[in-house]
């Protein structure tokens, strides 16, 4: 099976996940993490359907955004100031921001560029120390940081959870879900939840996931 099935193959299972929780899989974003390959396997995803690709450093994210231009890109790795400019305008939406002074260069790059950026706010809803994140008690200060920025728009929040357990798993997902919920009065754009990854989309899923982001079982010919 080629990555061209392997991703035809994941994008049915998530539509048979989201008709067995009851949800239209128009609902959830399959993000194909291309970040362990090159071009010629981007295009076979292409060819399978796939219009959305995430990259977790900027030096894979440029030249495959600026070579295939009709999809969508997103940014899931750690954001590094000195290269932000390489990502604003590039990635459609920047998972992974929880420090205020990226914000505000993401912010000033957007003014320069004359767009509005997308991003999540990472959240460490485990408090694994392996993970990065705000603690949940510190997202509410970071989303009245991003309401004075003119040139960030907050979507959504993301999380990773830790590995090896399905119920911790879950637990996470839901902890976010919750997380997105009591915030929602106040801030009723955030429609978004980037959790769930190769071992835990489906759990993610049934936990109100809208995007989730799998590399592993798309690209990889040893997944199982």
């Amino acid at each position: 099976m080629g990555t061209k099935e392997r991703y035809e193959s994941t994008a049915a299972e998530v539509a048979r996940v989201c008709e067995r929780v009851g949800r239209p899989a128009s609902e959830v974003t399959l993000v194909a993490v291309s970040k362990t390959v090159g071009p010629d396997q981007v295009q076979e995803a292409i060819d399978g359907g796939a219009t959305n690709f995430g990259e977790n450093r900027p030096d894979q994210l440029v030249p495959k955004a600026d070579q295939f231009t009709g999809a969508t890109w997103h940014f899931i790795g750690n954001i590094q100031s000195r290269r932000i400019r390489d990502i604003v305008g590039r990635a459609a939406l920047i998972h992974s921001l929880f420090e205020e002074r990226h914000a505000r260069k993401i912010d000033e790059v957007a003014r320069e560029r004359g767009i509005v950026q997308d991003v999540l706010v990472e959240v460490n809803v485990s408090g694994e120390e392996s993970k990065s994140g705000l603690e949940p008690s510190q997202v509410r200060p970071m989303l009245e940081v991003l309401e004075s920025l003119p040139n960030v728009r907050a979507c959504g929040l993301m999380t990773m959870a830790p590995q090896g357990s399905m119920d911790v798993a879950r637990s996470t997902f839901a902890g976010l879900r919750e997380l997105r919920d009591q915030l929602k009065p106040d801030y009723p754009e955030l429609t978004e939840l980037s959790m769930g990854m190769s071992e835990d989309w489906a759990v993610a899923i049934e936990e109100g996931a809208t995007i989730v982001r799998i590399g592993r079982a798309i690209f990889s010919e040893t997944f199982a």
